[in-house]
């Protein structure tokens, strides 16, 4: 009797463990499939390769991507995928690792020179609202006001909001199709030639700063990678190094966050990021929306001598990018 029981037993105990393993199989292919696009991007992060265009726009979610590690890792040790589990949150780590210092105030210079405050603003195919713009400049004393995407509307539409009367010092390279930029100073400048190559206008400027100092200063608008990743990586390389000759600005939309080789190679030639400096390196300036994930693409980069005092992120409605503010000191 007991070996009939067994034996009509034995082939639905049998039939459990096959679909148990089936399931335990099924989910170890789907975690693969997870933590695979996951690890290429931690080791295009850690390497400094941004790769084509594919992979450089993911790279500037590497933020979003350290936390869907975290989430990832801690779900394969609860299925007790351990070693899918294990990699993925060493991976993880690595990635923070990198990421951190965003969030932490970085040891400056005591500077007791001159202090110009900078706004850089794209003004997305000069839909920005230009009496916003202009309050941006009253409201905070801007010195040097940078501006991208700039066509004839735009500044057109910026001197009838008074912005000329407030810095009345200019150079502009209005542009349709979203190509033109342009710097605005309360100071006087002296129009340098244009960085190039550039697929966009990128003046550039020597400001005459009161006592006799001066400051170069740029208005960036690099191509993005998703257009042309080449010409991306040349525009980012063309931007003038610092050098012991002149304090140097850059400050626009770089079209590229600090995850980026390309711009981290910038930054290598003398400069230091605003926002980093202040440990605000996380605020995102563009999209204004919530889709695509919002990314740090703009940027105030200054010679590693300048104090950076303050640093902020400004709402422009009718752009998708907000505006960026910084507080420079520089060296007396």
């Amino acid at each position: 009797m007991s070996i009939v029981v067994a034996a009509s037993v034995q082939p639905e105990s049998s039939a459990k463990v096959t679909r148990k393993g089936r399931g335990r199989m099924t989910v170890t292919v789907l975690l693969l499939v997870a933590a695979v696009p996951f690890a290429l991007l931690v080791f295009l992060r850690l390497t400094g390769i941004d790769g084509n265009r594919h992979t450089a726009a993911a790279l500037a979610l590497s933020p979003y991507a350290a936390v869907a590690g975290m989430l990832l890792g801690g779900l394969a040790l609860v299925v007790r995928q351990w070693w899918i589990g294990a990699v993925v949150l060493a991976l993880t780590v690595a990635l923070v690792a990198v990421l951190l210092p965003r969030m932490l105030p970085d040891g400056q210079p005591a500077n007791d020179g001159a202090v110009l405050r900078v706004l850089a603003t794209n003004l997305y195919f000069s839909n920005g609202d230009a009496q916003r713009v202009v309050d941006h400049v009253r409201d905070n004393q801007i010195d040097v006001l940078a501006l991208s995407e700039l066509d004839s509307s735009g500044v057109a539409a910026l001197a009838d909001a008074g912005l000329f009367s407030v810095p009345p010092h200019q150079a502009l390279r209005a542009a349709d199709y979203g190509s033109g930029s342009g710097l605005v100073s309360r100071y006087p400048l002296e129009e340098l030639p244009p960085v190039e190559p550039s697929t966009f206008e990128q003046p550039r400027a020597l400001l005459h700063l009161p006592g006799g100092a001066t400051a170069e200063i740029v208005a960036v608008h690099a191509c993005p990678p998703t257009l042309d990743v080449d010409d991306w990586r040349t525009e980012l390389a063309a931007l003038p190094q610092a050098d012991d000759a002149a304090v140097r600005i850059l400050a626009g939309d770089f079209n590229a966050t600090l995850d980026h080789a390309a711009l981290r190679r910038v930054l290598s030639a003398g400069y230091h990021d605003a926002a980093e400096q202040r440990g605000n390196g996380f605020l995102p300036t563009w999209p204004s929306g919530l889709y695509p994930p919002p990314v740090t693409i703009d940027h105030v980069l200054a010679d590693q001598r300048v104090e950076v005092r303050d640093y902020r992120v400004l709402n422009v409605p009718g752009s998708d990018h907000d505006a960026v503010y910084a507080e420079l000191a520089l060296p007396g």
